[in-house]
């Protein structure tokens, strides 16, 4: 949709539920990939729509029926046209996302909020960890939203955030000051565990990079608006994985736990340690690919990570 199509287009559509509409129709048109914050075009444009009109989506409803005025058409119009033309997925167009109810500012320097982990946050671990844990590590944070929902579930724990990216932490601080958890929640730069070295937790948390060689190499063009360092790690995506499972124990306390999603590298992961017992997680609203690990299961198999580190 070229930009000297805008004010005929725009004669034409008139409510909020006309131009959602012509959005997912033009959206589906394209091809686009859906998976950042949405799974559809329609959600995809609903987005885009309400952000332009400084309304929040629980208000579409209300909405549909009312006529625009032309800047505001206009602005909307213009949204569309970036979506489609550069590919960029709408929380980045907007800098905003959701991750467990909660707001988050993002951009092209951290992933967009989508783990799974979300749903196990929401539940506080039920079934996962014996008690609420007093220190929790968000190993890998990006834009802190791990760090944060963990914050918000555990009031009462300490929580440090960790990334080797410098422009990855700015972005959580951001989003930790917006959230008033600056005392509860820590940004610390480190290579794995390299920042917090002779701490320990309770529960460690995190969703490394692990998309590997053959996916990166596929990915739609919505991927590579996101920082290529969130996303691969090496040839079956575990290269930042082994590392984790050779070194959690010691970040542990007794009876500590470690949730790591590997997405789809499940099945790499378990064929390069056959004799571990992986807890593989399912979950109600969608995903895979995240296990459980207590520090005495890591502690039982410390050879086996520590030959493939």
């Amino acid at each position: 949709m070229e930009t000297t199509n805008f004010a005929e287009v725009s004669k034409q559509l008139h409510t909020v539920n006309d131009y959602i509409r012509f959005g997912a129709s033009q959206f589906n048109q394209a091809e686009l990939y859906f998976g950042h914050g949405t799974n559809n075009a329609w959600h995809e444009a609903l987005i885009l729509v309400m952000y332009q009109l400084s309304l929040p989506t629980e208000m579409a409803d209300d909405a549909m029926s009312c006529r625009l005025v032309d800047e505001e058409r206009l602005a909307i119009l213009q949204l569309f046209e970036r979506r489609i033309t550069e590919g960029l997925p709408a929380a980045y167009l907007t800098n905003q996302a959701m991750f467990c109810g909660l707001p988050f500012y993002v951009d092209e320097r951290v992933l967009v909020p989508r783990s799974p982990i979300g749903e196990l946050i929401d539940n506080r671990f039920d079934g996962l960890i014996e008690k609420s844990p007093s220190r929790v590590l968000d190993l890998c944070t990006g834009s802190g939203c791990i760090a944060i929902a963990c914050a918000v579930a555990f009031p009462e724990a300490e929580v440090d955030a960790v990334d080797l990216s410098i422009d990855a932490l700015n972005v959580a601080e951001i989003n930790i000051e917006g959230h008033g958890l600056s005392a509860q929640v820590i940004p610390i730069h480190s290579d794995v565990f390299s920042g917090v070295e002779g701490q320990s937790y309770d529960l460690i948390v995190t969703n490394p990079p692990y998309v590997d060689q053959e996916d990166v190499d596929s990915l739609p063009q919505e991927y590579l608006h996101e920082p290529e360092m969130g996303l691969g790690s090496g040839f079956d995506g575990l290269d930042i994985t082994r590392k984790i499972l050779a070194q959690a124990a010691s970040h542990l306390h007794d009876n500590g736990v470690l949730i790591c999603e590997v997405g789809n590298s499940q099945v790499h992961l378990s064929a390069a340690f056959p004799n571990v017992p992986f807890q593989w997680l399912e979950f109600e609203r969608g995903g895979h690919g995240v296990f459980r690990l207590t520090k005495a299961q890591l502690e039982q198999h410390q050879q086996d990570f520590s030959c493939q580190e």
